[in-house]
Order: structure tokens, then sequence, then C-alpha cells
């Protein structure tokens, strides 16, 4: 949840803290906030339990995470360990470094090849070389 809070936002909130309250206040503040913190996880926790207890033997595996969507959607629809949409296969078989590097991958070297290969010239030019751009027609866009 505060993962992006760096020291310069701490050391900010300090600050404003020691300027608002004063010294002698914010340890006694300090102390308040974080017995309330606790109070609160602590009855996150006895509502956590109570809720196992009363939905019996049958739920004892039950994980609140569980409920979050993502993980909902991945446990109920794509399977805990399976794959049955063959997602795995794709994803493995996709070269993400060559697309952002504008390369193309191993797959697509021997397509491009018999593209060109077979590519009648453009009208009004010859045949674009290996690595030449297009012309651009501002009229076009």
């Amino acid at each position: 949840m505060f993962q992006d809070i760096g020291l310069p936002e701490v050391l900010t909130l300090l600050v404003m803290g020691i300027v608002i309250f004063g010294p002698d206040k914010l340890p006694k503040l300090i102390q308040d906030v974080s017995g309330f913190i606790r109070k609160v996880r602590n009855f996150a926790d006895s509502a956590k339990e109570d809720i196992r207890s009363e939905l019996g033997p049958e739920f004892k595996d039950f994980e609140f995470e569980d409920l979050h969507p993502k993980t909902f959607v991945r446990k109920q629809l794509l399977g805990a360990d399976e794959d049955p949409l063959g997602l795995k296969e794709i994803r493995d078989g996709l070269d993400i470094k060559s697309v952002l590097n504008d390369e193309p991958g191993p797959a697509m070297t021997s397509a491009k090849a018999d593209l060109t290969k077979s590519a009648a010239p453009a009208p009004g030019g010859a045949p674009l070389r290996d690595g030449e751009r297009p012309p651009f027609d501002v009229d076009a866009t």
C-alpha cells in the first residue's frame, strides 16, 4: 500500500508533525495511532477467524485472498495450475525483446523473407531496400 513512499516524504511528514503538534505531543500521538492500528488489525483477524469457524469444516482451506478479482479469475476460469486455454504456449512463443527493439523474431524472419521475394514494386517507384522506410504521405493522414 505504501511502497512508493520514500525517505523525503517520510521526513516531510515528520517535520510537518513536529510543526503542527509540537515535539512534546508528538510521541503521545504516535502511540495513540499505533494502538489504534493494532486494535483494527486484531478486530480484522478475529472477524476472519469467526467467519472461518462459522463456515464449517468444508471451508477450512478458504482464503480471503481468493476473493480478490485477479486471483478469483485465475483460479476459476484458468484453473489453479492448469493451462486449459493454452496461454502459456502463446506467452512462451512471444519474443517481447525483439518486438521492443523493432527486430523480427525467429519465426518472422523467414516469413518476412518470403514476403520480400514475392512483393511487387511499389506503385510509381522501385522496391524498398532492406531497412528503408516507405515514403510518408502527409495528405493521407
